[in-house]
Order: structure tokens, then sequence, then C-alpha cells
């Protein structure tokens, strides 16, 4: 069960990885490929115009792309019904933040997103907003906004 469940996020891995960093190259590979119950898993992560491999040295920003396409591979390879994310995107500048938001958006065809973010560029590609706010006696309150209506399939 693994072995299939790992073959699936690696293929979806390097397809993700190639739409976040257009001209790099990422894959996943076991530790010890002879033992399942005991391999681990190593992720290999070369940005456009980069020789390097470890991801310690990568800047936050890569660093988090490179998590990011891991877990949307689990996502693509496993589907859920729904996803939170808590600020994935907050270290991102605006070119990945906009990539990121069209993987997003190939999520959302066939799970709900619920996305915790500061980020207006990622406010702006939902179906709807949840805000929380304090008035001016100290007590919070909730806000929504509804922005466009979901189209039936």
């Amino acid at each position: 069960m693994f072995a299939s469940a790992y073959d699936d996020t690696a293929r979806e891995f390097e397809r993700i990885f190639a739409r976040l960093f257009p001209g790099g190259e990422g894959s996943l590979s076991l530790t010890e490929p002879e033992d399942m119950l005991a391999t681990g898993v190593e992720v290999a992560a070369r940005p456009p115009g980069k020789k390097v491999k470890r991801l310690s040295l990568l800047s936050g920003g890569e660093r988090s792309l490179v998590a990011i396409a891991f877990l949307v591979a689990v996502f693509k390879a496993r589907p859920s019904p729904f996803y939170v994310l808590d600020e994935v995107e907050a270290a991102l500048d605006d070119t990945n933040t906009q990539r990121l938001i069209h993987v997003f958006e190939e999520l959302r065809e066939s799970s709900q997103l619920i996305i915790i973010t500061h980020q207006k560029r990622t406010m702006e590609g939902a179906d709807a907003l949840y805000g929380v706010s304090m008035r001016g006696d100290g007590v919070t309150q909730v806000v929504s906004q509804r922005l466009r209506e979901h189209e039936p399939a």
C-alpha cells in the first residue's frame, strides 16, 4: 500500500514541482527501497538556474514552495474532500504566489479549500471570505462576504 501511494506521490511531485518551478527539477526517492517498512522519503529540488540540491541551501520562499509541492503531490495522489492551509504563501513573492494560486484552482476542481491568508491575491481567487475583526469594545466579530456563486457541476 505504501509503495503504491509513494509511486503516485512521486509522479505528482515531479509534475507539480515543474509547474511551481518552471525549468527546475524535483523528485522524491526512497532512502531504503529494499525495506518498505523502514524506508524514508528524500526530497531533491533544483530550482531553475541553481545547482543546489540540499533543501537547507534554498531561500525561505523556495523551501516553502518545495514543501507546498510535496503537500499538493500527496493531495493529488490521495485526494480528500477538503484541505485547510494556513498562510502557506506567506514567504512567497508575487510571481510564486500566482503560480501557487493556479495550483489551488486545480485542487478546487475536486476538493474544497479553506485557506487562511493575509495575501490579497489569494483572497481574490476565493468564492467566499471570512474574517475576524475586533470591535471597539474589544469583542471579536466574524465578517463574511460571498464573492461569487458556486457554479453547478
